[in-house]
């Protein structure tokens, strides 16, 4: 400020000025524009006050007087300072006049994608109430009724997410529990003979249970779950419930009898797996992706390969297998007749 006045007194130029003080112009002009917005005082005043409190602070008081509105600013400057803070009762009316705090929403950390690279990768898992013949009624009183056997059955289905294959299915009188689930899995794994690496669910209180999350770890599987009110993020699994109340459930009468739904289920379950093309695969069928062998004549077996697309045509003899017409023989030898050890099999899309 001295060297502003002096430069006043002395009548000189904002580069005599840059001169004989050893400043540059840029120091010399900023000095004049903050004395021109903010008086004289403006080059002596701090951003912020050496004395003023931190955000906690203001926040506490604030907080306090959401939850206590009757209480005065004396009374929670009473309050803090039994709790080792000093502040005045004018302090603490300010900070209640002032804008509240908005703390920055959590920002949760982004698991990466999954991506299924081979079958029993990546599982599926949905439950979803059936209705029988009884229905469902109203949703209201007096007709309401619990979502419960008679009224409709709970069926949990697995879904493999590389092949789209029904890995399980069960049947249920009432909501499972996280009990019960395990022990649907434990069965599913025992019948596949594999282990998922990871599992992908909604957010129902059986999926996140402890329990549950407990038996995961046990088994080396990693839970995932649904994002919170995104549509599509368990499509696949969806899908399929959806598929199979158009196809199966829709179509007939679903009986009272638990063993009955069992049997309609099954056969739904071997038709989807072994003749329903899936257009997420190349309009193939789920056999044409996992790989089976086919034992023809006087016990030859022939290969099935494991992959999504079968190879080029163009560089191979085809023939159609006697045993099952729909599947494709690729010689790959060219030269003499075919052995077991030269043939590839692969199923041709329906």
């Amino acid at each position: 400020m001295a060297t502003l006045e002096l430069r006043a007194a002395r009548g000189w130029s904002a580069r005599q000025t840059a001169d004989r003080f050893f400043l540059t112009l840029t120091t010399v002009a900023a000095w004049m524009s903050r004395i021109h917005e903010g008086g004289a005082n403006a080059l002596l005043r701090l951003q912020q006050p050496v004395n003023r409190f931190p955000d906690l602070v203001r926040y506490i008081v604030q907080r306090l007087k959401v939850v206590c509105p009757r209480l005065g600013k004396a009374k929670i400057a009473e309050m803090v300072c039994r709790a080792g803070l000093h502040l005045a009762p004018t302090t603490v009316g300010r900070m209640l006049h002032e804008d509240p705090i908005v703390r920055d929403p959590i920002v949760a950390a982004v698991a990466p994608a999954v991506r299924a690279d081979r079958p029993n990768h990546v599982w599926h898992v949905d439950l979803t109430a059936v209705p029988t013949r009884l229905g469902f009624w109203v949703p209201w009183r007096p007709g309401a009724v619990p979502q419960q056997w008679p009224f409709c059955w709970w069926v949990v289905v697995v879904l493999d997410h590389f092949s789209r294959r029904v890995q399980g299915s069960a049947v249920f009188e009432q909501k499972p529990d996280a009990r019960a689930l395990c022990a649907f899995l434990g069965r599913t794994i025992g019948k596949v003979g594999a282990v998922p690496r990871h599992l992908i669910s909604d957010q129902e209180s059986m999926f996140t249970s402890d329990g549950f999350r407990a038996w995961c770890r046990w088994r080396r599987i990693g839970v995932r779950y649904e994002a919170v009110g995104k549509h599509g993020s368990i499509a696949i699994v969806e899908r399929f419930i959806r598929s199979m109340k158009q196809e199966c459930t829709r179509r007939i009468q679903v009986p009272l009898r638990r063993d009955r739904l069992r049997g309609e289920l099954g056969l739904y379950v071997a038709w989807y797996n072994s003749h329903r093309p899936h257009g997420a695969i190349g309009v193939r069928k789920e056999k044409s992706v996992v790989g089976f062998s086919v034992y023809g004549p006087a016990g030859t077996q022939v290969k099935v390969a494991l992959a999504r697309t079968p190879p080029s045509l163009s560089r191979a003899s085809t023939a159609h297998c006697p045993v099952f017409p729909s599947v494709l023989l690729l010689w790959v030898r060219q030269s003499g007749p075919p052995s077991p050890s030269s043939i590839d099999c692969w199923t041709l899309p329906s």
